[in-house]
């Protein structure tokens, strides 16, 4: 238990950041998996527009801080080197 007010307004806080956060987290993994079932199933049209859901998923958690902006940079060229071995194929 915190033992001032200010620590325990800090608990709350971060209470309410951690689950915001983990949406966000949540949000982003499923559209990377999406997109990574379109790509396994060939569909080069639904794996663009997965494509661009999953890359804009990446940046907004970057954007605010939720993962490290090199981690979405990083995962964002690995996603856009899939689309194009997909679109390659087609």
């Amino acid at each position: 238990m915190p033992n001032t007010k200010s620590a325990a307004k800090a608990a709350r806080q971060s209470e309410r950041r951690t689950a915001r956060n983990r949406s966000v987290k949540s949000q982003v993994k499923t559209s990377e998996k999406k997109f990574l079932e379109a790509v396994a199933s060939g569909d080069a049209n639904a794996a663009g527009a997965a494509y661009k859901e999953a890359v804009s998923a990446f940046a907004k958690a970057a954007k605010r801080n939720v993962i490290k902006g090199g981690r979405s940079s990083r995962k964002q060229s690995r996603l856009q080197l899939k689309l194009n071995s997909v679109l390659v194929a087609k």
